[in-house]
């Protein structure tokens, strides 16, 4: 992994990337938060995350980030951003700040009932799968209002807005094409059901750009901040 001055350096050229794209788009850049994918990376990058005042990082394993959380003293949210298993449920309100891949009904109901068990109100997004990408996991665009009723409807969830990760392809269009179907899917649901849906976590390294262009209010940055991602086992 790169050093922290190294990080540091990343860190600069993504908020640069995320200050240009806000001025190209009419935004200010202070309503784009940097979320990094901290997965698979060692320990240290969470550190990294913390000295440099970032609030948050995203983890993809339930596994993965009880052993990190152990081993770490307070002052950072965890979000998790891969699929969760309902079976995996429990320890995810345990470890999470966030839960943003809510991808199933069943799972909706899952979370709700530990969250009550547990005495906690946890904050969501609702994963959509815009681009019908096969290989990806989310409801579909046509099953998001059935599952903002149901979440909106659990006691011990709050729906904090929608998450998507673009399909991919070499044509820029394509993830361009996803976020902006993300966005407009969110004020027509904001239209029905009478309620905000502040924040779309979408974009990542290579896409950012244009998922700021579509309204993005967070990015998921992993490569740019802590290089190339050791190997899964």
């Amino acid at each position: 992994m790169v050093s922290f001055d190294n990080f540091k350096n990343n860190l600069e050229k993504v908020r640069q990337r995320i200050e240009l794209a806000c001025q190209n788009s009419g935004r200010a850049a202070g309503c784009v938060q940097i979320l990094p994918v901290t997965k698979r990376h060692p320990i240290d990058a969470i550190h990294y995350a913390m000295r440099a005042g970032l609030p948050a990082v995203g983890e993809n394993r339930v596994q993965e980030s009880s052993q990190k959380k152990s081993l770490l003293p307070t002052g950072v949210r965890w979000e998790l951003i891969g699929h969760l298993q309902t079976n995996k449920a429990k320890e995810a309100v345990a470890i999470f700040d966030r839960i943003q891949s809510v991808d199933s009904l069943k799972l909706i109901r899952h979370l709700n009932r530990h969250a009550e068990q547990a005495e906690k109100l946890l904050p969501i997004l609702i994963e959509c799968n815009v681009g019908k990408d096969p290989n990806k996991f989310g409801f579909s665009v046509e099953a998001m209002e059935p599952a903002l009723e149901a979440a909106l409807a659990s006691g011990n969830l709050h729906v904090d807005g929608l998450m998507t990760i673009a399909p991919f392809s070499d044509d820029k269009d394509v993830a361009k094409a996803a976020f902006e179907k993300l966005r407009q899917l969110r004020d027509r649901l904001v239209a029905s059901f009478g309620v905000t849906l502040p924040e779309l976590s979408m974009g990542m390294t290579d896409d950012l750009e244009a998922a700021i262009a579509a309204g993005s209010t967070q990015v998921r940055i992993g490569t740019a901040l802590f290089g190339p991602r050791p190997k899964e086992q």
